[in-house]
């Protein structure tokens, strides 16, 4: 990977362990990170997105030799690589523990972290593991993530870390775990019951467990509570292990001058500790089923529109309770993240409602949705918003004076720009300052593959429409298309558009076996990984080159507001 000439040997004063230093984090250490991570999302003026530039890369696409990318050494050599190309961001997908597919946009958990990205490396250099299970580790690929194969191994290994810390004296460890569960109680008690639950009745969802358990009797749940107790407290250590890792890069980030970008999907899986601890915040039925589902009507591209199966939200009674759930969501969101894009926006003026026991998308119907009052009450708790809207797809009148009235950004996609008209507002020369700007998002192929492309699954255009659109993009972009990537790289970060994110795959040029994710696609989607050799000082330069050829360092913009003051 590439050295960094900002590297430390030491961690920062008041941050947890930089990279792989074996270091146990105090409460007070633990404290005071999140009071920064606090201090950074109060400050934040949620209409000023300066110039910058990133990438999009989700951990699990990071190199490693444990068959998935994580918190560990490769996600501190990203960062390098960020800082040598100049980029300033780092966006990634949901950072929750995910179901069945796989998907990070159907988590168990809106509060939770992934444990599969906890870096067992981090672990052993902490004393929480013994080198010899790394030694032992079984081979895994290393340009595709085998999440069954993964799971087996990280989480016996997960088990391991959790019977030594329960026989371990360390008084820092254990203090700062008890500050952990403290802090997090609002989500973490709940969360480690459902998780203990699921497994103890073989992963089914939690509306098929025993009456009382889906009804939350009090009873049966404080019986489950003295029955798994260390089944709980397993899934709590767990998380404090996701969160401390996380902070600790969060926080290597920051000092290098990289925010974090998440991703607040709108919506939540049925199946997850949410719905489970808040069915009135739920259109569910008296067994726990949804009565209505999201989902996107027929259009253009889908006859039958998109069944997605999220329950969808009783709004009046979150109203009721001033939105109580939602302010906690965005919160402990910007407590992770330095921004937050919003997935599908237009579902906060309005949602398809879909019958909950069809398996298509026709029978839906527009119901609104009262997002004016929801991001009026986050507002008023916690200040500015750092967010980004995704309105993608076609956006009505009142979905535009949502996002404007807030000052979120929304989005564009250049992959969606080349159908022939000049109007087209997805063309770099119609674009405004206050927008963020995606050759392709993780839904989309990759640029590479976009170009070439002839047909097949997640290509909704004919040939003779294909052809077309690529005659208009090379005429549009001047380019015979040798590298069409770096043609749409250029055109971003040469945009006035104030943000502009790639994703990694068109950094590197890679055609559509790179794909993240095919829309509608139950099987193959986020495996992709990149490999060690992939980041090379030679694409840093080339992209940093870019980058400071039109003005989007950091160092730039401190210039350009200095000359303007």
């Amino acid at each position: 990977m590439l050295p960094s000439a900002s590297r430390t040997t030491d961690p920062p004063a008041l941050y947890p362990s930089s990279k792989l230093v074996g270091y146990y984090h105090s409460s007070a250490l633990w404290a005071n990170n999140l009071l920064f991570a606090q201090s950074r999302f109060y400050s934040f003026d949620s209409m000023n997105f300066p110039r910058s530039s990133g990438i999009l890369l989700h951990p699990t696409s990071l190199p490693g030799r444990f068959g998935i990318g994580d918190l560990g050494p490769a996600a501190y050599d990203f960062a390098d690589f960020l800082e040598a190309s100049r980029q300033s961001l780092w966006q990634v997908l949901p950072l929750g523990p995910t179901g069945q597919g796989n998907s990070p946009y159907a988590c168990y958990s809106a509060f939770a972290g992934n444990t599969l990205l906890i870096s067992l490396e981090q672990l052993v250099a902490d004393g929480l593991l013994s080198n010899e299970y790394l030694d032992a580790a079984p081979e895994f690929p290393n340009e595709r993530v085998d999440f069954e194969a993964v799971h087996k191994y990280k989480d016996a290994m997960l088990r391991q870390v959790f019977a030594a810390f329960r026989g371990d004296s360390d008084s820092q460890l254990r203090t700062a775990f008890t500050d952990f569960c403290r802090r997090y109680t609002y989500w973490l008690d709940d969360y480690a019951l459902f998780r203990a639950l699921k497994d103890a009745h073989g992963g089914v969802a939690w509306n098929e467990w025993e009456p009382a358990l889906v009804h939350r009797d009090p009873t049966a749940l404080e019986t489950a509570r003295k029955n798994f107790s260390e089944q709980i407290e397993s899934q709590k250590f767990h998380q404090f292990l996701f969160h401390r890792q996380w902070f600790a890069l969060k926080a290597d980030c920051n000092r290098r001058g990289i925010k974090l970008i998440g991703d607040i999907p709108i919506f939540v899986a049925h199946d997850s500790a949410d719905v489970w601890t808040n069915p009135d915040r739920f259109k569910l039925n008296e067994d726990g089923n949804p009565t209505v589902v999201a989902g996107v009507p027929p259009d253009y591209f889908s006859a039958t529109g998109q069944h997605w199966g999220n329950p969808l939200y009783n709004w009046d009674h979150m109203i009721a309770d001033g939105f109580k759930w939602w302010i906690q969501r965005v919160r402990s969101s910007l407590e992770m993240m330095d921004i937050a894009r919003v997935d599908h926006f237009r579902g906060f003026a309005a949602a398809w409602e879909i019958p909950g026991g069809d398996k298509t998308a026709e029978r839906g119907r527009w119901v609104e949705a009262p997002g004016r009052k929801l991001f009026t009450a986050i507002s008023n708790a916690l200040g500015e918003l750092p967010i980004i809207a995704e309105d993608l797809g076609v956006i009505t009148p009142d979905v535009e004076a949502l996002r404007d009235d807030f000052h979120f950004p929304g989005m564009r996609v250049l992959q969606f720009a080349f159908s022939g008209d000049s109007k087209n507002i997805c063309l770099p020369h119609n674009y405004p300052e206050h927008l963020v700007v995606y050759t392709g998002t993780h839904d989309n192929d990759t640029t590479v593959g976009w170009f070439t492309r002839v047909g097949g699954e997640g290509v909704t255009h004919d040939a003779q429409q294909i052809q077309r659109e690529r005659k208009f993009c090379l005429k549009y972009l001047n380019t015979a298309g040798e590298e069409i990537h770096w043609d749409f790289i250029r055109a971003l970060l040469a945009s006035v558009a104030n943000t502009a994110i790639v994703p990694l795959q068109d950094v590197l040029g890679l055609s559509s076996e790179a794909r993240m994710n095919v829309p509608n696609s139950a099987t193959g989607n986020w495996l992709w990984r990149v490999t060690q050799e992939a980041l090379t000082p030679e694409l840093a330069t080339r992209l940093q080159d870019l980058t400071e050829l039109y003005g989007r360092t950091k160092g730039q913009n401190l210039k350009l507001a200095h000359s303007l003051n």
